[in-house]
C-alpha cells in the first residue's frame, strides 16, 4: 500500500519517512564566506516552551552523484584526491548543483561528461541522502545512469581531476568493498548498497530522473 507520508508521493505507508519542515528564522547571518560555501547561523525558537537556540551550520549548495553501470554489472570508479580526509578516495562521479536554475538531472549528466567522458541513455534516481544533517544542510542525489556511450568529446581537466584513476569494478565486488570497510565515500556506499537492493527487486524502487526532491531545500515547493 502506498499513499503520500512525510511530504512524499507513493512512500509505502508504515515506513519511515522524513517529515521536512521550515521552522520560522528570528535571525540569519553568515559568520564566514568562502569559495564553494559559508557557514551560516540561524536563531530559532523551538519546542513548545519556544526556547530560543542558536545552529550554526555549513551552507551547501547540494550535489548530484551518478552511479555509471554498464551491461556486465560494472560500476564506474573514480579515484581522486580529497584534501580534508588526505587520502585519495574511490568515488563514483558527482558535482556540485552551481548552475542556476539548472535541474538536478541535467547537472549529472554535465558530471558524468566532464568527469567521465561518458553520456547515458537511460536515467533514474537510485537514493537521496543528506551527507551530516546535523552540521550541513547538502543534500545529495544519486541517479542510476545506464545505455552508456562515449561523449562526443573529452573533457580537460585541472588541480585533483587531472591525474583521476578510472577502474570498471563489478557492482558486487563495490558492496564488498565497502562492506570491508575499504572505502569510505558516502555517495559510492550509498550508491552501491542501494543499487543492489534494487537490482534484487528488478529496479522497481527507481524514480523517473525528474522526481521531486523535497529533501534539498531549494527544490521543495513553496509554501502556499
Amino acid at each position: 500500500m502506498t499513499g503520500e507520508v512525510g511530504g512524499r508521493a507513493n512512500t509505502p505507508v508504515g515506513l519511515p519517512a522524513d517529515e521536512y519542515v521550515d521552522l520560522p528564522v528570528l535571525e540569519r547571518e553568515t559568520v564566514f564566506e568562502g569559495r564553494i560555501w559559508d557557514v551560516r547561523r540561524d536563531t530559532l525558537e523551538y519546542g513548545p516552551d519556544r526556547n530560543r537556540i542558536v545552529r550554526e551550520y555549513v551552507a551547501h549548495p547540494g550535489a548530484v552523484a551518478i552511479l555509471a553501470l554498464d551491461d556486465d554489472d560494472r560500476v564506474l570508479l573514480i579515484k581522486q584526491h580529497r584534501q580534508p580526509v588526505r587520502a585519495r578516495d574511490w568515488e563514483i562521479p558527482a558535482g556540485l548543483l552551481d548552475v542556476a536554475h539548472e535541474p538536478p538531472v541535467e547537472a549529472a549528466r554535465r558530471e558524468l561528461a566532464e568527469e567521465a567522458d561518458l553520456v547515458a541513455s537511460d536515467w533514474a534516481v537510485l537514493a537521496d541522502y543528506f551527507t551530516t544533517p546535523g552540521g550541513s544542510d547538502e543534500a545529495i542525489r544519486i541517479f542510476l545512469a545506464r545505455g552508456l556511450a562515449a561523449a562526443p568529446e573529452a573533457h580537460p581537466r585541472e588541480d585533483e581531476e587531472a591525474d583521476m584513476e578510472l577502474r570498471w569494478v563489478a557492482l558486487d565486488d563495490c558492496v564488498d568493498a565497502v562492506l570491508a570497510r575499504q572505502v569510505g565515500n558516502p555517495s559510492l556506499t550509498v550508491g552501491v548498497l542501494a543499487a543492489v537492493a534494487a537490482r534484487a527487486r528488478a529496479w522497481s524502487t527507481l524514480a523517473p530522473a525528474d522526481a521531486p526532491w523535497p529533501a534539498h531545500p531549494s527544490q521543495r515547493p513553496a509554501a502556499g
